[in-house]
């Protein structure tokens, strides 16, 4: 699908989706507790409904009724073999490998090719050193598919895990640690990227019945043979997303974003401080701790003063390259971005309209981003279909607030 924006000022009011990490989170402890749960304010994103798919083949029963869905939980050390799909979920891949080494079956992870090469060290070397199995499989019948096979029984005892990589994997064994028989402990070694991440697991986990001791910042206790508890609870806002409408603000719109929650522990709620401090000059500002935040952040520093981000490393494993794919889309606006390692550099005032066709890159927040960019200067996104993946209705969204967004399928594009 590609969209068409023409240029636009924004007006009126936003209620912000959902958190996307925090429906993840309260959908597992859901189908982990005894008994029935409902959880309210879920947007069906693609992700959250991958992590649905998965959680009903480890032998959990969701029932949905508008955006609420009513969760009977299940045992997966009881699960037999499964296949469960990830679609293009990085979250809900690594949320699932550790619960797929409870039961001793072969478990299967299906995902897009992109998917499955993220990164999964990890897990592969607890895997590898604990005698468990955790292979990359690729079959060409009936088409190339993708997934991991996964089998053992992971045991309780004591995890190292670098604070430098993605926080899903030391999240993942939070919600899986606590179902065995004895305690287990989690070392960071730090530096710890990601800590917002790790307190909102910490969160859905008290709710849910499950008390992590934390006798310092680096160490997580896990009580062994505890049992989550049924709840009822409803989803706050989603700061990542919320930054979307926002950044419009900046751009010369006026629009006002409800339904955030002021106390809430995303660590992306930082963008207001940050987009105070890009309107203001030409900021240094580190990105290790909201690699979300990048695609628009780097929009707005186009716009106005510049920036330099820091932290910019694990862009590289998001949906796509965020860093490179942004200095490919960003050139279209003849504006150069300089890459380094861990090191971004944006210039500022140079944004000019595109000279051609702009791509999502299938990424959901690559998409969004530049849709912001548009509204300034017009332009045309192909592949506008990957907001589907956190914000299904993110056009619908930008023609409510007053911008002329016209959306064409593939088959008519193909037809002209």
């Amino acid at each position: 699908m590609k969209t068409l924006i023409h240029p636009g000022i924004a007006r009126g009011i936003v209620q912000a989706p959902p958190s996307k990490s925090m429906a993840h989170r309260r959908l597992i402890c859901a189908a982990l507790a005894e008994g029935e749960s409902v959880i309210s304010l879920v947007d069906r994103s693609e992700d959250i409904l991958a992590t649905a798919d998965c959680l009903e083949a480890l032998g959990a029963s969701l029932s949905w009724k508008g955006n609420s869905v009513r969760v009977r939980g299940c045992d997966p050390r009881k699960a037999p073999s499964a296949v469960l799909r990830c679609r293009e979920s990085g979250s809900t891949l690594r949320f699932m490998i550790p619960l797929c080494l409870l039961s001793g079956n072969k478990m299967y992870l299906e995902g897009s090719e992109t998917l499955l090469s993220r990164p999964l060290t990890v897990y592969e070397d607890l895997c590898r050193t604990r005698g468990m199995t955790l292979e990359r499989r690729q079959e060409q019948t009936g088409g190339s598919r993708h997934s991991l096979l996964v089998q053992g029984t992971l045991s309780p005892g004591d995890y190292s895990i670098s604070g430098s990589v993605s926080s899903q994997f030391i999240t993942g064994l939070l919600f899986t640690l606590p179902l065995l028989p004895a305690s287990s402990r989690i070392l960071l070694i730090p530096p710890v990227e990601s800590r917002s991440y790790l307190n909102l697991t910490l969160q859905a986990l008290r709710d849910a019945g499950v008390l992590i001791r934390q006798p310092d910042e680096n160490t997580l206790d896990i009580p062994g043979g505890t049992r989550y508890i049924p709840q009822d609870a409803a989803v706050e806002g989603d700061y990542s997303n919320a930054a979307f409408p926002d950044a419009l603000n900046m751009l010369g719109g006026n629009v006002t974003v409800s339904g955030l929650r002021e106390t809430s522990l995303q660590g992306d709620r930082i963008y207001r401080d940050y987009f105070s401090r890009l309107k203001t000059g030409k900021p240094e500002l580190d990105l290790s701790d909201c690699p979300d935040l990048a695609p628009v952040l780097f929009v707005l520093a186009a716009c106005l003063h510049g920036a330099v981000f820091t932290g910019t490393r694990r862009l590289r494993f998001k949906e796509s390259d965020r860093g490179a794919v942004m200095a490919e889309e960003l050139a279209k606006f003849s504006v150069p971005l300089q890459l380094g390692e861990n090191r971004i550099v944006v210039p500022g005032g140079c944004v000019r309209s595109p000279s051609e066709p702009l791509s999502s890159h299938n990424d959901h927040r690559i998409a969004m981003a530049l849709s912001l960019l548009c509204t300034c200067t017009g332009g045309e996104i192909l592949g506008a279909e990957a907001v589907r993946k956190s914000w299904p209705g993110w056009w619908e969204c930008l023609r409510s607030l007053g911008i002329d967004v016209q959306e064409q399928q593939a088959e008519q594009q193909d037809s002209q």
